[in-house]
């Protein structure tokens, strides 16, 4: 939405009329770095094989296999990816059917 080339208008002014901060029009998201994509294909790879690993046992997976990984990292780029251990998941609140409801 925003000309650089305009001739009338400043990119600061066509930023004002927007409603927008001149940060957002230079902002550059940063990249992942080559060692997290290394990491991210390593994670992938193991999930595939193994996808109830959540981001502990793919955190101590990887330690096994030389890498200096915290578990915060690990989480951030699973979840980055997508990823999320398959478990079954909780059913306390389910009563079973047939049984007797006490007050």
């Amino acid at each position: 939405m925003i000309e650089s080339a305009h001739t009338d208008l400043s990119i600061r002014r066509q930023c004002q009329l927007l409603g927008l901060n001149r940060v957002t029009y230079y902002y550059a998201p940063a990249q992942e770095s080559a060692a997290n994509l290394a990491l991210m294909r390593l994670i992938d790879a193991q999930y595939l094989q193994t996808p109830f690993y959540g981001y502990p046992r793919m955190t101590a997976h990887l330690r096994q296999q030389g890498y200096a990984v915290n578990p915060k990292r690990i989480a951030r780029l699973m979840q980055l990816m997508g990823l999320r251990a398959l478990l079954p998941k909780r059913r306390t609140t389910l009563a079973t059917p047939g049984h007797k409801v006490y007050p």
